[in-house]
């Protein structure tokens, strides 16, 4: 009887898995699930029941969860000549000024990528269940979008406003007029967001997360100098890194789901800890981190699909 009950839990378990926000360094997870494709046999679309992301990361999950797309078709995405399109900078930008007056890229190359794969295609026509999160700066609280709760919403709206980075892209505007930021701002690691959503959306308690990191700035930063810095010191020095470093998160997920949960992620080495650095040398490097976690973590990864 014990065994029957185990087995019919294991039958009735749901994959899930969660990607992080970090602009282009989000290529490392695709080299990574590019590799877990490979030897598996499997894709990554056919694994996993449910797709989570912010940021960067809510692309991805759509990719997978509207398309069905390879690990590789995804990574393509980000390549040289679609980021070119996608961050094309503002005509306003001034390279030579920390402090900017307008946002560094415009919104229309990114657009014009969400519409090329997206259409007008909304959140219930995705093949398999997606969320992502936004920060609606007026009413100043957080807003999930997914295939269950908000069906009617666009995918392109939905990953606009997730990924709607300050500083870097402007501030997006919904159907409904209402202003969107990036989830990021909610938190940089959709995991634990995403497991208390896919648990009613999935009807499921049995979850298992694959919970897709961005790399780790861990560059020492000294404590006597910080204390002469204002607003721009800190923003040289990674104050927004810090702030988006929901780490703690992961903590908490590895205590709380034990087994169930295996996180991918590292520090960033040598790679550019500013999230649009698409330069060759640096692509190489997030591509070299992708490998590195396959190293550390493939094995984990096939066990951790297949159990």
């Amino acid at each position: 009887m014990k065994n029957f009950f185990s087995y019919f839990s294991k039958f009735n378990q749901k994959k899930i898995i969660c990607f992080d926000g970090g602009g282009v360094r989000t290529i490392a997870a695709l080299v990574f699930l590019k590799k877990l494709e490979a030897e598996s046999g499997k894709k990554v679309a056919d694994i996993f029941d449910m797709f989570i992301g912010t940021s960067a990361g809510a692309f991805n999950a759509a990719c997978f969860a509207f398309g069905g797309f390879s690990a590789d078709k995804v990574k393509k995405y980000w390549s040289k000549s679609y980021l070119d399109k996608i961050m094309k900078s503002s005509f306003f930008w001034d390279k030579a000024s920390l402090i900017q007056a307008r946002p560094r890229y415009e919104s229309e190359g990114r657009a014009e990528l969400l519409n090329q794969i997206f259409k007008s295609n909304t959140l219930k026509e995705s093949n398999k269940p997606f969320l992502c999160y936004a920060y609606d700066i007026e009413k100043r609280t957080h807003v999930v979008f997914d295939t269950a709760n908000t069906p009617n919403t666009l995918f392109t709206d939905a990953i606009a406003a997730s990924s709607a980075a300050p500083m870097y892209f402007p501030t997006h505007q919904m159907r409904d007029k209402s202003w969107m930021i990036d989830g990021s701002i909610v938190s940089n690691n959709p995991t634990l967001i995403g497991y208390s959503y896919s648990k009613k959306i999935l009807e499921a308690n049995n979850i298992k997360i694959l919970s897709l990191g961005s790399g780790l700035n861990k560059k020492k930063i000294k404590g006597d100098i910080s204390t002469k810095w204002g607003g721009v010191g800190w923003l040289r020095n990674d104050i927004i890194g810090m702030l988006l470093d929901s780490e703690i998160h992961n903590e908490i997920s590895n205590d709380f789901f034990s087994e169930n949960y295996l996180r991918i992620n590292s520090s960033l080495g040598k790679i550019n800890k500013f999230l649009d650095d698409d330069s060759e040398e640096n692509l190489e490097r997030i591509h070299l981190m992708g490998m590195d976690w396959w190293t550390n973590y493939g094995e984990k990864a096939l066990k951790f699909i297949d159990s």
